[in-house]
């Protein structure tokens, strides 16, 4: 039994299956299958090989190294100050940290000498400093003095900061596609930066008004200049490598990053920084100044796509498959939702019998067809002999005389038995 089911499923492997089709001849559910294609088609065409470009192979491992210059004059004359010519050098001041005074203390012991006070402006002494029979105090600290007073500006020093331009040049690389790009116009003319300004058609010119960045931030240039801010500068690049190189092109967007609606005990942008010297008589001296003003980042972004057969072969299989899908649904419409269901589903799926229950048919049936023929020609045998000694019996009567023909027939028809019973017949017989 073991060998007969290994021999059966060895030659099962050499079986070929096909499936079955059925033509439903249904006006409505042929065209919400067409309906259904023609979807999956324009997706396929429009969103998944247009717009989004799924033939493509993806680099968005974007290396980018970015370049920024300022330039621009500025004169004030105040109180403080006096007459001040500023440039470059003057209001280009990388940030520092900010220091809040920090060091309370009962005794010296409190105050360890050398220790830095937290957040604060020096070292720690080692001396406890108390305002008369107080028992409070503060650690004596080495610093410059006087301390930084807290006080907030009432009008912006730099006004005329709004025409002050800055350079941004940014380099960009895809290495998967080994392809390079500026976003500076390639060109022989050295007097071309020089002269040109950024706009929506000279893409290649990234030289930018101060001003016109804020405006196009959604900020207040003379607002934004009083209490400073963080202006966002971002450049996207997306490259179709399928095209040109030309094609490739920067695009620039810019928004406010500090939000001047939220209330903070720290809103805007500034920072610290100093002036060193000595007096004639040997004496360092320091100007520090708290700088409000406006913080630039420069954020780079892209990615490059270049015709590929892999995901153009993916995604072939993918609206294959959901053609597939729709083939399904209209199969459920078919054969469940529509009035005529029943009648489709008898049509769909088949019914057979076991091998078994076959072969048990075949036998029966060649069984059958074995005996027919010894039966059929016996009756007709025995027919004859009736017809024959009626005849032979009318000659000898010399009346007339009537004859009960009761002819009697059996037969096989269609691997069953079936019994015909003829009706009963008067003939008249001339003697």
């Amino acid at each position: 039994m073991g060998q007969a089911a290994w021999k059966g499923f060895v030659l099962s492997l050499f079986d070929y299956k096909t499936a079955k089709f059925v033509v439903a001849k249904s006006k409505k559910v042929g065209l919400l299958y067409r309906v259904l294609q023609l979807i999956i088609l324009l997706y396929l065409l429009i969103w998944v090989f247009l717009i989004k470009k799924s033939y493509q192979d993806i680099d968005t491992s974007l290396q980018s190294a970015v370049v920024t210059k300022v330039k621009g004059v500025a004169y004030t004359n105040t109180t403080m100050l006096g007459e001040r010519l500023w440039d470059v050098a003057d209001f280009v001041i990388p940030s520092q940290r900010e220091g809040i005074p920090d060091g309370e203390c009962s005794e010296d012991d409190d105050c360890h000498a050398g220790e830095s006070v937290v957040a604060g402006h020096g070292l720690k002494t080692g001396r406890c400093l108390r305002v008369g029979n107080s028992t409070r105090g503060t650690c004596e600290i080495f610093a410059w003095c006087p301390v930084e007073t807290k006080s907030m500006p009432t009008d912006p020093l730099l006004k005329d900061a709004e025409s002050f331009t800055i350079f941004i040049k940014n380099f960009i690389r895809f290495p998967k596609f080994n392809f390079s790009k500026a976003n500076v116009l390639e060109t022989d003319n050295k007097h071309f930066l020089k002269t040109c300004h950024f706009s929506s058609t000279n893409l290649y010119c990234p030289i930018f008004r101060l001003g016109s960045i804020v405006r196009w931030a959604g900020a207040d240039f003379q607002d934004i200049a009083l209490k400073g801010g963080v202006i966002g500068i971002y450049i996207e690049w997306d490259c179709d490598l399928d095209k040109a190189a030309s094609k490739c092109n920067p695009h620039y967007y810019f928004n406010r990053l500090d939000n001047k609606h939220t209330h903070s005990i720290s809103s805007g942008y500034n920072f610290r920084f100093a002036r060193y010297y000595r007096d004639p008589n040997g004496v360092e001296f320091r100007d520090l100044m708290k700088a409000y003003g406006i913080r630039f980042d420069v954020i780079v972004n892209g990615k490059a796509g270049k015709f590929s057969i892999i995901p153009t072969v993916i995604n072939i299989g993918s609206g294959l498959a959901l053609m597939g899908a729709g083939a399904f649904f209209c199969d459920l419409v078919l054969i469940y939702l529509i009035r005529k269901s029943e009648f489709y589903r008898d049509k769909k799926f088949e019914k057979v019998r076991g091998q078994k229950e076959d072969a048990n048919v075949e036998v029966e049936a060649n069984e059958m067809e074995q005996e027919r023929p010894e039966d059929e020609p016996l009756e007709r045998v025995r027919q004859d002999e009736q017809s024959q000694e009626l005849a032979q019996s009318g000659r000898k009567q010399n009346s007339n005389c009537q004859v009960l023909l009761e002819p009697a027939r059996f037969g096989l028809r269609e691997n069953a038995i079936v019994n015909v019973k003829q009706s009963q017949i008067l003939h008249p017989v001339k003697t």
